[in-house]
């Protein structure tokens, strides 16, 4: 029985969100409506993200001259992009958060091995300084994700800093990753049953950045 790691957050599982799931999940569904319902997805993925950043107290002054107490954040974020399927994700977050920056990083699987290679990262200069958001719809056996979390911290990001949003998981998957960062915060629309033989995710939704994009 798979046990969720205390660092795992699973949207709650709404009749909104268990009716967009079977949306982009049938493989009759048309790509205008993939994108479409994805996106809304998404959109709930990075709300939920916003969540668990830290804030501090702030109190404004409203026009009718009461004061609210409310509250501000405490640092500046940005996204990163696991390419290509994690750049689906990218206008979900600059739609919640104004002028984001947002880096990419490219990482391959081998067919054979099943492991993943780093070919390409372009990251914001002052990044170190961020809370980062991390983009990749699928979370299958790790690999990528794991790549990707080491070119942060190669780079001087704090692994308490860095949150990870994907909409479908494995238990595979989140197990390796939290094994080898406990520290990193993940955001997940739904826990899939696991991997098939070739490692996807199943039942999955097959392959995301192809269905998103339009390219085979």
């Amino acid at each position: 029985m798979f046990e969720l790691p205390p660092q795992v957050q699973v949207l709650p599982a709404t009749p909104q969100l268990k009716g967009l799931m079977t949306i982009i999940r049938s493989r009759d569904t048309p790509r205008a409506d993939f994108i479409f319902y994805a996106d809304r997805i998404i959109r709930l993925l990075v709300e939920e993200g916003l969540n668990h950043l830290p804030v501090v107290d702030k109190t404004v002054s409203t026009p009718t001259a009461v004061p609210y107490k409310g509250i501000d954040f405490e640092g500046r974020i940005c996204g990163v992009s696991i390419m290509r399927a994690g750049e689906s994700m990218e206008q979900g977050l600059r739609e919640c958060c104004r002028s984001v920056r947002i880096g990419k990083i490219l990482i391959q699987r081998d067919e054979e091995t099943h492991q993943p290679k780093l070919f390409y990262a372009k990251l914001p200069k002052d990044i170190e300084s961020r809370y980062v958001l991390l983009l990749d719809p699928m979370l299958a056996t790790g690999g990528s994700a794991m790549q990707a979390v080491k070119v942060l911290l190669d780079n001087n990001v704090r692994e308490d800093r860095i949150i990870f949003l994907n909409l479908m998981a494995a238990p595979e998957g989140i197990e390796t990753f939290v094994k080898q960062y406990p520290k990193v915060k993940i955001v997940v629309g739904e826990i899939d049953e696991g991997l098939d033989e070739n490692k996807y995710i199943v039942p999955g939704v097959g392959d995301f950045g192809c269905r998103y994009f339009g390219t085979d």
